[in-house]
């Protein structure tokens, strides 16, 4: 991140793997992260002011249980969708139903317990908000969200997919780089 500029982290960066990548908000550990298993990085930096946010899930192995790569394929879905119903007029409440919606039916609307996403600019966590106690304004052009489903096993492990996006008229314009297909390390 410094070497392209970046004056620092916009917050603590998450790496969780397996049953502590059920934690949204998980805390560092002097851990090793097992074979075959999910890991959660969230991260993002400052530039030139500004905050970012991306979050990926990694897997360790090619050994993932049918239910990780499950639940993975679910959030890559729900994530999509969800961007396809960011645009200038829609309401918070009405993006985070898209993905919340989705993952309620396919089973695992206990495992998603934080909103689909917020505002990032001078602050990491902004207005407006995508969730279920989000306010009524619809969302404007140029606003800058995250877009990030999230199912949790607890106890098992997590999966969170986030892009940053800027709001316009139609589509999104998605300002994150890094790939959603799931990648294997290790």
């Amino acid at each position: 991140m410094r070497r392209r500029g970046a004056s620092g982290p916009s917050f603590p960066s998450i790496i969780a793997g397996g049953a502590h990548g059920a934690l949204p908000h998980a805390e560092p550990r002097d851990v090793v992260i097992d074979r075959d298993t999910l890991v959660v990085v969230d991260m993002g930096c400052i530039l030139d002011g500004y905050c970012s946010d991306c979050t990926r899930t990694f897997a360790t192995g090619d050994g993932l249980s049918d239910e990780m790569r499950s639940v993975y394929d679910l959030v890559l879905k729900a994530q999509l969708a969800s961007l396809d119903a960011v645009r200038a007029g829609a309401s918070g409440k009405a993006v985070d139903s898209v993905a919340r919606d989705l993952i309620r039916e396919a089973g695992h609307g206990d495992g998603f317990g934080h909103g689909l996403g917020h505002g990032v600019g001078l602050e990491i966590h902004e207005d407006p908000r995508l969730s279920q106690s989000a306010d009524d304004k619809p969302l404007k052009t140029g606003q800058i969200v995250t877009v990030e489903p999230g199912v949790y096993v607890p106890g098992g492990f997590g999966v969170r997919i986030e892009d940053l996006v800027v709001v316009t008229d139609d589509r999104p314009e998605i300002l994150t780089g890094v790939s959603k297909d799931l990648t294997f390390v290790g």
